[in-house]
């Protein structure tokens, strides 16, 4: 049977770093500053290093040239070489002295490694192409020299008494890090807005208008600081804009109570005739749609306002989810295909909560109708499930019926959605219970989800258990 390794370590740390990187602006500028840095250094010192040495080359070489003639002098001032001149000059000079002939075979330092800028020209060994101050055959007229009884005389430099340093190495790289440490402070510091920009772009797509960006951002006349003015002023402008909508919205309900409770009045006074009677329940149904949807509308309108006033109490769920199950049961339609059954399934265990009993009822009502109406047909009856788990207190009912499809799900709590139109509104929904439902759990600091169990949907509510 073949398993699936999860990823090591090393591959999910690298992972983690790479998107940290790809998605934080600040980590990208400090690394575009490093790069550019490295990069000027490189071109500056390898221009710097071409412009000298080819400006220089050409009046260093006679000058050196004339300087090994005289030491080459110096070693063969007796007509052959001396080897006590040679060590003198060695002594005196961080040079390296070889001599060669058929008289005097001498190296001053034979345990060094001759470099290989002084190996070309040698048979023996590999040749080593080389550019500077004109090539291999420069190096041999420059530091070589033939003596006229065919001795050769090659001089070159002593690198053991070049002090290495590498200490200094080690300052570098702390320096170079102390000057990237700097950097990400001042990127951090520079971009610091940001984040709370951010923070208040996200405040406002929650409907959060009451703080706006702080002053302490707005720092500059910079692009930062013009950036936050204009989502202030942008949040500023959608608020007054939700508050008219909501304050016209409860204004048209308020008003319409009036005409529709004078309506109702009147069809109820209407002679109760055989002719007249189908007309008037036919209207009085209407009306009652009618003065639901207002009361729904109201309600949502209280529960979207942030900080919903709750009239909080000790509420026994299991007890009111019973009266619900009996109200919601009893207003079922006289058909066929009616449900007279909602099977509770209550925890023992379930505390005494703080909550709304009303906001609460609205909940388990709607959640019960939209249950009832959608299980209508189905094999199994809904089912009403309170228990208690690691993150409250779970309230969730479940039908049996067709469910709906996936991609419907995220959009079922949207005020006004419906998965199926004509079927919704055949049976009297408006498109606001499950909106309600939402609001409910929100304002009591819950959540809310929706999923399809194959076959139905469930509904599931988490209140905290403080």
């Amino acid at each position: 049977m073949n398993t699936i390794q999860p990823p090591s370590p090393a591959i999910s740390s690298w992972k983690r770093a790479k998107l940290r990187v790809t998605q934080s602006i600040k980590l990208r500028m400090v690394l575009v500053f490093l790069l550019l840095a490295a990069a000027m250094t490189v071109v500056v010192i390898t221009g710097a290093q071409k412009a000298f040495s080819m400006g220089w080359r050409e009046a260093a070489r006679p000058l050196l040239m004339d300087y090994v003639d005289r030491l080459a002098g110096e070693i063969t001032a007796g007509g052959a070489p001396n080897v006590e001149r040679a060590q003198a000059i060695t002594a005196r000079l961080p040079l390296t002295v070889r001599i060669e002939g058929p008289q005097v075979k001498w190296a001053s330092h034979p345990d060094q490694e001759v470099p290989d800028w002084q190996r070309q020209g040698r048979s023996d060994e590999r040749r080593f192409q080389r550019e500077d101050w004109g090539g291999g055959k420069d190096w041999q007229r420059i530091l070589q020299r033939q003596t006229a009884d065919g001795h050769r005389i090659e001089f070159g430099i002593n690198e053991e008494v070049f002090e290495r340093r590498p200490r200094l190495i080690g300052y570098a790289l702390a320096a170079l890090l102390l000057l990237t440490l700097l950097a990400w402070l001042y990127v951090r510091r520079l971009l610091k807005p940001l984040d709370a920009i951010g923070e208040g772009a996200r405040r406002f797509g929650a409907g959060d208008f009451s703080q706006p960006i702080p002053a302490r951002c707005l720092h500059g006349p910079d692009e930062l600081g013009e950036l936050a003015q204009t989502i202030n002023t942008m949040g500023q402008d959608i608020h007054q804009m939700l508050e008219a909508k909501r304050a016209l919205l409860l204004a048209i309900s308020h008003e319409l109570r009036s005409p529709l409770t004078r309506a109702r009045l009147n069809t109820e006074l209407l002679p109760e005739t055989v002719e007249v009677n189908p007309q008037r329940e036919a209207l009085l149904r209407d009306l009652q749609e009618m003065a639901g949807l207002i009361s729904d509308l109201l309600e949502n309108e209280r529960l979207s306002a942030r900080h919903a006033a709750l009239q909080r109490e000790p509420v026994a769920l299991a007890a009111l989810a019973k009266e619900v199950i009996a109200e919601v049961l009893a207003r079922q339609p006289v058909r066929p295909d009616a449900r007279t059954e909602v099977v509770l399934d209550a925890a023992p265990d379930l505390p005494a909560l703080a909550l709304d009993p009303a906001r609460i009822r609205l909940l388990l009502r709607n959640l019960l109708d939209n249950s009832l109406r959608h299980g209508a047909g189905a094999a199994l009856p809904p089912e009403l499930h309170l228990r208690v788990d690691g993150k409250g207190l779970q309230i969730e009912v479940r039908d049996h019926g067709p469910g709906v499809p996936d991609d419907q799900i995220p959009h079922l709590a949207e005020p006004f959605f419906r998965p199926d139109a004509a079927r919704t509104r055949a049976q009297g929904g408006v498109g606001l219970g499950l909106t309600l439902c939402k609001l409910v759990a929100q304002a009591h600091g819950g959540t809310f989800a929706v999923r399809n169990t194959r076959p139905g949907l469930a509904v599931t509510v988490t209140l905290p258990a403080t």
